[in-house]
């Protein structure tokens, strides 16, 4: 039986690797978008839900899949405001998990980050810890969080910072073996790759991934 995927995030650098794949796996009958604003020039395979996001139980009724993948985030750049950034990197991610949970959606795939911890007293590592703690909560059956390193790709927009970091990090690669694999640059298309792969096995039973292992998964399989 054909499947139906929820892309929460379809805009952004991971989230539209995600779309694009799914668009041409014929095991999806049909892809739903929730977003602010719509993407021009889908095939009618995709669905699009526009609104906002900080509200989504406005989209309940919608809201119905076999799997969601959850690629929200944001950056202090674009959201320096802490109350508005916390609303949408851990707001939206348990919004949606909960929302799973209450349409019987069965699998539910999250990109955190790595160094998430709850208990951290960085506020950006803190954030996402909490919201891995209150995604797990659910208690969805197949539930994945990704935590990557820094992520490499075609970017839409531009951020200065991380283009000197992914350069930085480029050149001491090769000093990143053993333990501190997990620091290795990951490509949003091995994640995206990664995530597809989980949701199709469930009988990958952890539940939260590291980078070293989310490129392992698109590897191997």
């Amino acid at each position: 039986m054909k499947k139906t995927a929820i892309i929460l995030g379809a805009t952004g650098l991971t989230g539209n690797n995600i779309l694009q794949k799914l668009i041409e796996d014929e095991q999806y009958k049909s892809i739903k978008l929730f977003s602010r604003s719509k993407i021009e020039g889908l095939p009618k395979k995709v669905i699009q839900f526009t609104g906002d996001l900080l509200n989504l139980e406005q989209f309940k009724d919608d809201f119905k899949a076999d799997e969601v993948y959850c690629c929200i985030g944001t950056t202090a750049k674009k959201t320096p405001d802490r109350t508005l950034y916390k609303k949408i990197d851990y707001g939206i991610p348990v919004a949606a998990a909960k929302l799973a949970k209450e349409n019987n959606i069965p699998t539910f795939l999250v990109i955190s980050a790595m160094g998430a911890n709850k208990n951290s007293t960085v506020f950006y590592n803190k954030t996402k810890g909490e919201m891995e703690q209150s995604v797990l909560q659910q208690n969805i059956k197949n539930t994945f969080i990704l935590r990557p390193s820094l992520i490499d790709g075609e970017r839409k927009e531009q951020r200065f910072l991380e283009k000197i970091g992914l350069v930085v990090f480029k050149i001491i690669q090769p000093l990143f073996i053993g333990k501190l694999k997990k620091y290795q640059i990951i490509n949003a298309e091995s994640i995206a790759k990664a995530m597809i792969l989980l949701a199709n096995n469930k009988s990958n039973t952890e539940v939260i991934i590291p980078s070293n292992d989310i490129k392992q998964i698109s590897i191997n399989n």
